[in-house]
């Protein structure tokens, strides 16, 4: 499961289970900022795929509501990234979940998010 944009940016699923989600990412040269370390805008991009994945894995539409991404350590060119989504909180209407972005043991990058759960009728 995977969508347009994640392949366009080379993020690949390794796996799915309720209310989690695990992917990687190698950073290549058109990943990279003006600094020439990986883009806070890649970084942020890999977590939010890890968050919808982990937040659709109920079967029920879920929309994010709010993000937060804090910036830790900066990737560089080469570095194989790991985005490990994990639920905090799963409501009947909403729902909070934890990216951690990794490369190794070294945690880079922190996302967290709360999605809104549609009911079955859309609503």
């Amino acid at each position: 499961m995977t969508d347009p944009f994640m392949a366009l940016l080379g993020i690949e699923l390794r796996s799915i289970g309720r209310g989690q989600a695990r992917l990687s990412a190698r950073v290549a040269p058109q990943h990279l900022n003006i600094h020439g370390s990986c883009h806070g805008g890649f970084l942020y991009s890999l977590a939010d795929a890890a968050f919808a994945l982990a937040s659709n894995s109920h079967g029920v539409t879920a929309v994010a509501l709010s993000t937060h991404m804090e910036y830790f350590k900066p990737a560089r060119e080469g570095d194989v990234l790991e985005a490990l989504a994990t639920e905090e909180n799963l409501g009947r209407r909403t729902a909070t979940y934890r990216i951690e972005i990794r490369r190794g043991a070294e945690l880079v990058a922190l996302f967290t998010g709360t999605v809104f759960r549609k009911e079955a009728d859309g609503s």
